[in-house]
């Protein structure tokens, strides 16, 4: 993949801890309903670093527009 611009590497990369934020949420959530609290330990806690990563991404270089 050639980037000519480095915010286009950045968008590419807010869209992939987006969706690892939202896949962390649900195991963390489907695992206290199933009461398993080592995986809904590590659920939450990836939750909370790729959910801080994901808004510090969109904070620096700006959401997503899809356009080029």
């Amino acid at each position: 993949m050639d980037f000519t611009k480095k915010g286009e590497l950045k968008m590419g990369l807010v869209i992939i801890f987006a969706l690892v934020t939202i896949l962390a949420a649900y195991a963390g959530y489907s695992s206290l309903k199933n009461k398993n609290f080592l995986a809904a330990f590590w659920g939450v806690a990836s939750f909370l670093v790729f959910g801080w990563f994901t808004v510090m991404t969109i904070i620096e270089s700006g959401f997503p527009t899809g356009t080029h």
